[in-house]
């Protein structure tokens, strides 16, 4: 008789686990910001943070401080902004329509027709921005990039009464789109400049509260960045540090359109932009590169001529100067309400920031 023949047995592959954003880092980028009232970031920070550090402390700034190994030597400024794009209200008309000014630099071509949530004492109110249709402009008009009073904020209402008992002259507002995932570790916020940088020195300093470090170490939540790194100039004046490293955001060039021979060549995914001139320190530029490469952490070399458009150029020259570094974390389609990072350069931008601070030796300077 022929023989049975033996199923074969089929092991199924597993699908790979799905990338899981940090929650601190959710939190954070889905709080609402805007310069100058930046209460929902600093909210989170407070519930993540404060626990977990030797020392914490506010200013009238709104800036957030969280210290570890406070007697350590030298000591160690790490800063990123919590502050984001907004709107604030100036103006509301008999019929109930909002006008509003902008907080920080806004690519005019993209305020209308969004979904924003504006911060009132009363809490959220949700809305839209509007501007004529289309369909009701002239070919001329059609051509132009509309003038910031050319749009308006609607609350769905009659008349001003009912507006102003909504919102008020002076509330700021948000767009409303949060924090997503679109492929693998590659999400989608409309504020992760800075949100990323920001998450990135405190889970650094949160990482150091474990272990042996020679340094004092503090992260900076810095506030309205946006419109002249003005917190940055405070935290770093109080605190006075003999090094400093600002983390920001930076633009990935690797996108079409950007032409390398004039903005340089950065990837998305390919570690944090390690800035070198005028606005850096050589000592703490050097150690940057030295740790990156020691420890096989992807990394990339941007070269500024000028002083950068970040908390850095602010550290730099406080009190008696500060030697100070500067960390980009790649990003696409900046200051738009969908900018783009792949989440691993931010875990490298966090593990350089941990490996920097714990290389730093008692007594030493970046005196040059």
């Amino acid at each position: 008789m022929p023989k049975k023949k033996t199923a074969r047995k089929v092991t199924k592959r597993k699908a790979p686990a799905a990338y899981q954003a940090p929650e601190f880092l959710v939190n954070l980028l889905n709080a609402r910001s805007p310069t100058g009232a930046e209460y929902e970031a600093q909210a989170v920070i407070d519930a993540y943070i404060e626990p977990q550090v030797d020392a914490y402390r506010k200013d009238t700034m709104g800036n957030r401080f969280a210290t570890v190994n406070p007697d350590g030597d030298p000591s160690l400024l790490f800063a990123g902004h919590i502050d984001e794009l907004g709107l604030i209200i100036t103006y509301i008309d008999d019929s109930g329509f909002v006008y509003f000014d902008t907080l920080g630099g806004h690519d005019k071509s993209m305020i209308s027709g969004r979904r924003v949530s504006i911060l009132t004492k009363n809490g959220i109110v949700k809305a839209v921005t509007g501007k004529r249709a289309i369909h009701l402009m002239t070919p001329e008009d059609r051509k132009k990039v509309p003038e910031t009073h050319e749009i308006w904020i609607d609350l769905g209402v009659k008349n001003k009464e009912e507006a102003e008992a909504l919102v008020r002259i002076g509330d700021t507002a948000v767009y409303d789109q949060s924090f997503e995932l679109i492929r693998g570790s590659v999400g989608v916020a409309r504020a992760f400049d800075d949100k990323a940088g920001a998450y990135a020195v405190l889970e650094a300093v949160r990482r150091l509260a474990k272990g042996k470090l020679a340094a004092r170490v503090t992260a900076a939540a810095t506030t309205q960045e946006e419109i002249g790194t003005r917190g940055a100039m405070t935290a770093a004046f109080s605190e006075n540090p003999d090094f400093a490293i600002a983390v920001d955001v930076g633009h990935a060039t690797d996108s079409p359109d950007c032409d390398p021979r004039k903005y340089g060549k950065f990837i998305q995914g390919g570690g944090p932009i390690v800035c070198r001139g005028p606005n850096i320190n050589p000592v703490i530029f050097e150690r940057i590169v030295g740790v990156a490469k020691k420890n096989k952490i992807p990394h990339q070399i941007e070269a500024d001529p000028r002083p950068t458009g970040t908390d850095a150029r602010a550290i730099q020259v406080a009190q008696a100067g500060i030697a100070t570094g500067l960390l980009s974390i790649p990003l696409r389609y900046m200051h738009t309400p969908s900018e783009m990072v792949d989440l691993e350069d931010i875990e490298h931008t966090v593990q350089l920031l941990v490996a920097v601070a714990r290389s730093l030796k008692k007594g030493e300077r970046g005196i040059w």
